[in-house]
């Protein structure tokens, strides 16, 4: 059985995260989507929060695709979380040469750590390659709509968190 990791803040998750978990389980038996807890980092939504989304959002792909994709949150180094989970390969989403430039040295640091793991780059599908979660986060803290940006039930949580302040 192939088993591919893709981890990310999902802070929150848009429709650029759900084409990439789409795609990747499509290519793989099982799919792990890792959310990330940062000790240093305070995001708009809890990493319990993040995962339930994510649970919900992915239920659909899942059935869709025929694929298997478990939702689980990690703290601490992505090679670690991807064996503990038995992925041989680490999914990451680009949309530009600037997220290549970051991304690469990661790919980098992590091959050094664990060889045995693939990193995998799946380039955005154009309908989604310009959204990204700060983005997303601005605009609604702004009071704009994001409807185009993520699915439903995450822009009525953008809009009651900021519409409380």
């Amino acid at each position: 059985m192939k088993t591919a990791l893709y981890a990310g803040s999902f802070d929150p998750a848009t429709y650029g995260h759900l084409d990439i978990i789409e795609r990747a389980s499509r290519l793989f038996d099982r799919l792990v989507v890792a959310v990330g807890a940062h000790h240093e980092k305070k995001g708009e939504f809890d990493a319990a929060d993040r995962e339930a989304m994510l649970r919900d959002l992915v239920a659909p792909i899942a059935a869709r695709t025929g694929g298997r994709i478990e939702v689980v949150a990690f703290a601490g180094l992505l090679v670690d979380a991807a064996r503990e989970h038995g992925a041989n390969a680490i999914i990451r989403g680009l949309r530009n040469a600037s997220d290549l430039d970051v991304e690469s040295g990661m790919a980098g640091m992590n091959a050094a750590m664990a060889p045995e793991i693939d990193t995998i780059y799946l380039g955005a599908s154009p309908a989604v390659r310009h959204i990204a979660s700060s983005l997303v986060k601005q605009i609604a803290r702004l009071g704009g709509d994001v409807a185009a940006f993520v699915p439903p039930q995450v822009a009525e949580k953008l809009r009651a968190r900021y519409s409380a302040h």
